[in-house]
Parts: C-alpha cells; sequence; structure tokens
C-alpha cells in the first residue's frame, strides 16, 4: 500500500504561479512512475502530467493545456513528486490529485486550486 499526501494548494491570482508537492510512502519511491491528474466541477478526471520510475530516466509527459506553463519533476531522495505550475488560468481551477503507480495505481486525498481575481 502506498500513502500520498499532496499539499500546495490555495487561491491565485490568473497569472501566477503555485508549486504543489506529494510525499508518497514506502522505500522504493524511485520505481514509482507519479502521475498529476486534476478534476474540475462537473467534469472527468484528467492526466495533467506524468513522469516515469525506474529506468524510465525520469521521461516526462503533458496535457497539451499545460505544456510550456506545467513542470513536473521529483525527488526521490525525498520520495516527492513536485508540479510546478505557472501562468495559471482559472480555467486550471480544479482539485488536483497525485498518483503512483506500481503494480497498483494509488492516489492522494487532492489538493484544490482555484485561480480567481
Amino acid at each position: 500500500q502506498v500513502q500520498l499526501v499532496e499539499s500546495g494548494g490555495g487561491l491565485v491570482q490568473p497569472g501566477g504561479s503555485l508549486r504543489l508537492s506529494c510525499v508518497a510512502s514506502g522505500s522504493i519511491f524511485s520505481l514509482y512512475a507519479m502521475s498529476w491528474y486534476r478534476q474540475a466541477p462537473g467534469k472527468q478526471r484528467e492526466l495533467v502530467a506524468s513522469i516515469s520510475g525506474g529506468g524510465g530516466g525520469g521521461r516526462t509527459n503533458y496535457a497539451d493545456s499545460v505544456k510550456g506553463r506545467f513542470n513536473i519533476s521529483r525527488d526521490n531522495t525525498k520520495n516527492t513528486v513536485f508540479l510546478q505550475m505557472n501562468s495559471l488560468t482559472p480555467e486550471d481551477t480544479a482539485v488536483y490529485y497525485c498518483s503512483a503507480l506500481y503494480l497498483s495505481r494509488y492516489w492522494g486525498q487532492g489538493t484544490q486550486v482555484t485561480v480567481s481575481s
């Protein structure tokens, strides 16, 4: 069982930035493929960004809507994955979920991001 705890959400003005963090339990974090998803009210959960684990070389993948604005990274020494979000727009408002994939998929509890003036 992998436990994930997200932090860093909040209220930000359009054009602003936020950095989300997700700390994972377990001693083999480096093997986990990590992702950030988001779910806006009335919409399906969607993949925002992912980063490979194990021998994947830290390959990253982004949704078209966030390319060039968001950056996913990981620190395996701290069992942590980050999502740096820049140039935020109201359309980025959602609950953001951290997810780990290793044999099974695990989810965090989510953190609210609200972009509003």
